[in-house]
């Protein structure tokens, strides 16, 4: 009876992990007290389409942003792409270091990240790796992620690796989030509130969707009603939203957490099988890229 009950055990308890841990296009979701940040996390899923839209669901580890979120409606977007060639084979691809690297590797193409197809340029000097996350300060999966993304950015990444945070642009209350976080860092104090700002949101509850609400909030924290209306309003800030929305759509963003690597492949916290894997993941891909 034992050995007969473990296939249906397992498989419950599969299906338990997929419902928790990610929410469909058709689930509200609000933020909320995560899990210890310190324990795996999941992810938040968004819209995008060059073709014909098709249903969306979430990757283990990510929270759909097709739906409502907070009552707030989601809102498509429309990719324009021309057909670029996503990379090429090199001699090395076929060299005996590399046929032993791949075989050593522990994350496979299509299982635990997918290419980027076109492939996007970066913003980074010759030599160097771009390293991207797109991130929702109202999501509680990428504020579990965050502590690993920091200690990783100061301390365990590779020096060639350049990391880049991207807002989320789907919705209103998203794009008031971008702002926030563009303002802090125009603001010159984004290392000091950032982390401040995910848990202001998820523990706290306090959502920061409104001008109101987040002058007062800073106002803890130094910062003027007046110091921050001109910082938001700043053309250097509107700059960056306005790239973030386009780099937004050139990633066909389907969730948050999300890494993009060099413009060439993406993954999530699901596909990569947890937040550490995910960060040795991003290490495996930039340095391939390398080379």
């Amino acid at each position: 009876m034992k050995t007969n009950m473990k296939p249906l055990i397992a498989t419950l308890a599969a299906s338990w992990l997929v419902i928790v841990s990610a929410c469909s296009p058709d689930k509200p979701v609000e933020p909320a007290a995560p899990p210890a940040p310190a324990s795996e996390a999941p992810a938040v899923s968004a819209p995008v389409a060059d073709s014909p839209p098709q249903a969306s669901v979430a990757e283990p580890g990510q929270v759909s942003t097709a739906g409502e979120i907070s009552e707030i409606e989601d809102q498509q977007e429309t990719v324009d792409e021309s057909p670029v060639s996503s990379g090429s084979l090199r001699l090395r691809d076929f060299s005996p270091v590399a046929s032993a690297q791949a075989q050593a590797s522990r994350f496979q193409q299509g299982v635990n990240y997918k290419p980027l197809v076109p492939a996007q340029p970066t913003s980074v000097s010759p030599g160097q790796v771009e390293a991207v996350e797109i991130f929702w300060y109202g999501c509680p999966h990428c504020f579990a992620l965050d502590p690993s993304v920091e200690s990783w950015r100061k301390s365990g990444k590779a020096p060639y690796v350049q990391f880049v945070r991207v807002p989320a642009m789907w919705n209103d209350m998203l794009k008031t989030h971008a702002r926030l976080f563009y303002t802090v860092e125009a603001l010159g104090k984004l290392e000091e509130l950032h982390p401040v700002i995910f848990r202001e949101i998820n523990v706290n509850r306090n959502l920061l969707d409104t001008t109101d609400k987040i002058v007062a909030f800073l106002g803890q924290h130094g910062v003027t009603a007046d110091a921050y209306k001109k910082a938001a309003n700043s053309f250097a800030v509107e700059a960056k939203l306005k790239r973030a929305e386009e780099l937004n759509r050139r990633y066909r963003v389907q969730g948050v957490p999300m890494v993009v690597v060099n413009g060439k492949y993406t993954a999530d916290v699901g596909s990569a099988g947890g937040n550490q894997q995910l960060l040795q993941l991003i290490d495996e891909l930039a340095s391939r890229e390398r080379g």
